[in-house]
C-alpha cells in the first residue's frame, strides 16, 4: 500500500469570500470563508488555488479602490483561513497593474508559483517551482503557469514590470527540472480545455487554452485547470489526472491520491459544496468591510422612466436588448465615437426604475474601460458576421450556437451595436448573413472611416474578433464602465427608454 496525498483546489474565485449574492443581498451559498470551514488539513494535505481571485465582485472592487482605509488584504485574509500553500495568478490577477498584485502578494502567508511570469522589477517573490516534503515523506513538486493570452487582453501600463511567456514551454522546463526531485509532480494551469472531453474534437485552434496539450505531451501527474469556469471532476489525458472546479467559490475540489512506489498513481477527485459555517476569524475582521460595502451598493443613484426587465438571451438577440442600448449610449457620450458595441453577461439581467449601485454591478459586472478604435465598413462586416453566428436554426426555429455555448458559455461574445441599422439572414450561410448595413438615415458607409467605442476587453480581439485586434486606437478611457454609467443615470435622471440604432434578424 502506498502513501496518500490530499489536494483541496480552488480555482476563480473572483472575488467571492462571503457567502452573499451581491445582486440581491442576500445568502448564497458561496464563498472562501464557507469554504474555510469544509477544508481539514494535516501534514498530508495540500491546499492549492488557481487564480482570478481579485476581481469579480463589488465587495473586491470596492476593497481595492478604498485599500488604503483598511489595515488587511481580504482575500490574502481568506486564503489564509483556508490553509493555502500555493497558488499562480490568473488572467484577472493582472487587471489592477504591478503595484496592486505586489500588495496582495506580499500580505498573502501562500507562495505564489507562476513559471511564466517574469518578474523584470524583482519585487513580487514568484517561484517557478517548489518541492513539497509531506509528513509521510511524499515529495509533491507544484510548479504553476497562467494562459499567455494576458498578452492580448491586458492593458500594456498593467505589465509594466512583467512579462508574460509561453506557458507550454515553461511549464514543460519546470516539468524537467521537477523529474527525479520528487515523487508527484503538480501543475497549476490557469488555462482550460482545448479538446472536447467526450469526443476529443478540437473546439478551438487558439493558445488561449492547452490543457489537453500539457496533459498529452508532458509528465505531470495532476493537472490542476480554471478559467473556463467548467465542472470537470476528474479525465485522464495521456496519464495525467485533470480537474477544473466551477467558478465563483460554489464549490472546490477534493483530490486523493495513493502513490505506491514507483508503481502507477492512483487519483479519484469530488467536487465539495461550501459549506454553511463561516470561521470565527477573519469573518469578524472583514465584516466592518462587508458592511461598507453593502451600504455602498444600497446608495440610490437616480432613475428610469421605464424599468428595463431581465432579458432572455435569445429574445435579446433576436429583438434587441433596452439594457444594451443603454449601456451603448452611456458609451458613446463618454467617448463622443460615431458607433458603440456592448455585450451582456451569461444571465438575464434588467435594471430596475429606481436605480442603486447594486443594480448597477448586478447588470454590468465587468471592470471593463472603454477604447475608440478607427474601423472600415469592412471591419464593421466582419464583426457583425461574427454576431450573426451567434444564431442558427434547428427545425426552422433560431436558437443559440453551441458554438457560444461550449466548452465554456460565452454570451458575452454576442455584441450590440448602436449608431447603426442592420439585418441577419438565418438562412444563409454564416459568414454572409448580414443583409442590411446602413447609418441611421439609411444611407451607406460609404469608404470613410468611422470610430467605435468598444471594451478594452473587445478591443483584443478577443471572442472571435480578430478584425478589431489591428485597428487604430484613437482614444483610451480609464474609468471603469460601472463608474460611468451611474454618472450617466445621475445626469439624466429620470433616464428615458433609449433607442440608438435597429437590429433585425429574419429566419423565415
Amino acid at each position: 500500500m502506498g502513501k496518500e496525498l490530499t489536494i483541496y483546489y480552488t480555482s476563480d474565485t473572483h472575488g467571492h469570500i462571503f457567502p452573499v449574492d451581491y445582486a440581491s443581498g442576500g445568502p448564497e451559498a458561496s464563498g472562501l470563508l464557507n469554504m474555510a470551514s469544509v477544508i481539514r488539513k494535516d501534514g498530508n494535505t495540500l491546499v492549492l488555488d488557481g487564480g482570478d481571485s481579485l476581481q469579480g465582485t463589488p465587495f473586491t472592487a470596492y476593497y481595492l479602490e478604498h485599500r488604503e482605509d483598511w489595515p488587511f488584504h481580504p482575500v490574502a485574509e481568506a486564503f489564509r483561513a483556508m490553509g493555502l500553500d500555493y497558488f499562480t495568478l490568473g488572467n484577472h490577477d493582472f487587471n489592477y497593474g504591478y503595484q496592486t498584485l505586489k500588495e496582495y502578494l506580499e500580505a498573502s502567508d501562500a507562495v505564489c508559483l507562476c513559471a511564466n511570469v517574469e518578474d523584470i522589477r524583482g519585487e513580487l517573490g514568484i517561484q517557478k517551482e517548489t518541492v513539497h516534503v509531506l509528513e509521510n515523506g511524499l515529495r509533491i513538486g507544484i510548479t504553476g503557469v497562467v494562459t499567455d493570452f494576458v498578452n492580448v487582453w491586458e492593458a500594456p501600463c498593467n505589465l509594466e514590470g512583467l512579462r508574460i511567456t509561453d506557458p507550454f514551454e515553461a511549464a514543460k522546463a519546470a516539468c524537467k527540472r521537477l523529474k527525479g526531485r520528487c515523487d508527484v509532480r503538480v501543475c497549476i494551469y490557469h488555462g482550460g480545455f482545448e479538446k472536447d472531453l467526450e469526443t476529443g474534437q478540437c473546439l478551438s485552434d487558439s493558445r488561449e487554452n492547452i490543457a489537453c496539450r500539457l496533459g498529452e505531451e508532458l509528465d505531470f501527474d495532476l493537472l490542476l485547470t480554471g478559467h473556463q469556469h467548467m465542472a470537470v471532476e476528474g479525465v485522464e489525458l495521456a496519464g495525467t489526472w485533470a480537474v477544473q472546479p466551477p467558478a465563483n467559490a460554489g464549490r472546490l475540489l477534493l483530490i486523493q491520491g495513493e502513490i505506491p512506489g514507483d508503481k502507477k498513481r492512483s487519483f479519484r477527485s469530488e467536487f465539495l459544496d461550501t459549506g454553511t459555517r463561516t470561521p470565527a476569524e477573519p469573518y469578524a475582521r472583514l465584516l466592518p468591510l462587508e458592511k461598507q460595502v453593502q451600504a455602498w451598493l444600497d446608495l440610490p443613484v437616480g432613475s428610469l422612466k421605464e424599468a428595463i426587465l431581465p432579458e432572455e438571451k435569445l429574445e435579446a438577440a433576436l429583438r434587441g436588448s433596452r439594457l444594451a442600448d443603454l449601456f451603448n449610449q452611456v458609451q458613446l457620450e463618454a467617448s463622443g465615437a460615431d458607433f458603440s458595441c456592448t455585450s451582456l453577461s451569461n444571465e438575464p439581467v434588467g435594471l430596475s426604475a429606481s436605480v442603486t449601485m447594486r443594480g448597477i454591478a448586478a447588470a454590468y459586472l465587468f471592470s471593463n474601460t472603454l477604447t475608440v478604435l478607427e474601423v472600415t465598413e469592412e471591419v464593421l462586416r466582419g464583426c457583425l458576421e461574427r454576431c450573426a453566428s451567434y444564431l442558427e436554426l434547428r427545425d426552422g426555429q433560431p436558437c443559440i450556437s453551441d458554438v457560444f455555448l461550449k466548452p465554456k458559455i460565452e454570451h458575452y461574445n454576442y455584441d450590440f451595436y448602436a449608431g447603426l441599422f442592420y439585418t441577419f439572414d438565418l438562412r444563409r450561410p454564416v459568414g454572409s448573413r448580414l443583409v442590411r448595413l446602413t447609418l441611421p438615415d439609411g444611407a451607406p458607409l460609404g469608404k470613410r472611416t468611422y470610430r467605435l467605442c468598444v471594451s478594452n476587453y473587445r478591443a483584443t480581439g478577443t471572442g472571435g474578433y480578430p478584425m478589431l485586434r489591428d485597428c487604430p486606437v484613437l482614444w483610451q478611457g480609464n474609468e471603469e464602465v460601472p463608474e460611468l454609467i451611474k454618472r450617466y443615470i445621475q445626469k439624466y435622471s429620470p433616464v428615458p427608454v433609449v433607442r440608438n440604432g435597429e437590429m433585425k434578424v429574419v429566419w423565415k
